[in-house]
């Protein structure tokens, strides 16, 4: 029996095929405008866990603003699913789309199905039982999503041991583990994430001039104004040398923003000079991409300074 709400969501795909048909179940996550597809049981669309699609674009997104039915077994009676992206796009017959909620009733994503084929008109009697499922489904979801927190300071405190010794923030190997265990729920879910990556200007330069003490005072700023401008929920760590990360934990875009900018002020106020770098999450390809394009946005603003820099010189 499944324990949690991503092995009882496939169950629930593989049932509901089982009893309905239909070639394309899924479980999905709407996040802005991205549309996330959790789990499937395809038999020929080719959609895998992971895709990304314009959720504006989908039957779903109508269904939610009630411009079309929670069961439709042929689409090419409702005006709204013909005429959307999708309904144009791809070969759709038929269609279920149930919500999803949270806990406070705001949508979390769809429990949907698809097929190339128009359905009997019977099709409608499951009503009742698919709103069930997805009842169930978002009761599992809400009670799991309210042990988060819990479970991150559980890591937390696992990780302890994977502190830097000078700054008391987490270090290579404590990051790697936290977050490998971020990219899980994400992954999970579909939350949203972000990573900043920073780089201090001139952690040499203050090393040979005025030794390591001062190398590690102005270390040590920099980690406590990283503290200041992040939240409890984010994972703050020193990677080594002038090096630190931050993961922003459930961060869509616009809060990204918000922490790369809190993040430069912070910094600016400790008199900390850096070169910072932000990449969110992307649900195809996972957190350690984010991290490589953070880091190669991070050279394309140091490598930009020194260059403004030696221009400057010259003139």
């Amino acid at each position: 029996m499944a324990q949690d709400f991503q092995s009882a969501g496939k169950q629930t795909l593989k049932l509901l095929h089982d009893r309905l048909g239909f070639d394309l179940w899924m479980l999905t996550r709407t996040e802005g405008d991205d549309w996330i597809v959790l789990s499937t049981e395809d038999h020929g669309y080719g959609i895998n866990e992971g895709t990304v699609m314009e959720w504006r674009d989908s039957l779903c997104s109508r269904m939610v603003d009630g411009l079309g039915p929670r069961i439709a077994p042929e689409i090419g009676l409702i005006p709204a699913y013909v005429q959307s992206p999708m309904g144009q796009q791809v070969n759709v017959g038929a269609y279920i789309g149930v919500p999803l909620t949270n806990s406070d009733g705001s949508l979390f994503g769809t429990l949907c199905a698809l097929d190339p084929s128009p359905q009997a008109e019977e099709l409608i009697r499951e009503q009742p039982l698919i709103e069930l499922m997805a009842s169930l489904l978002s009761s599992l979801l809400d009670a799991e999503l309210k042990t988060t927190d819990a479970v991150r300071r559980a890591e937390r405190a696992e990780a302890e041991a994977t502190r830097d010794g000078l700054t008391n923030l987490y270090n290579r190997l404590g990051w790697t583990q936290l977050i490998t265990k971020e990219e899980n729920r994400c992954h999970r879910y579909g939350h949203p994430a972000c990573v900043v990556n920073i780089d201090l200007d001139g952690l040499k330069e203050k090393n040979d001039s005025y030794g390591h003490a001062a190398g590690d005072e102005l270390l040590i700023k920099a980690s406590l104004a990283l503290l200041e401008a992040t939240r409890t929920s984010d994972v703050v760590a020193r990677l080594g040398g002038d090096e630190f990360c931050v993961l922003g934990v459930e961060c869509d875009a616009a809060s990204s923003r918000i922490l790369e900018n809190r993040i430069r002020e912070c910094l600016a106020a400790a008199g900390v000079e850096a070169s910072i770098g932000l990449a969110m999450r992307r649900p195809e390809e996972g957190l350690p991409m984010a991290c490589a394009e953070a880091d190669e946005k991070m050279y394309i603003e140091k490598h930009s300074k020194k260059r403004a820099a030696m221009l400057a010189s010259a003139l």
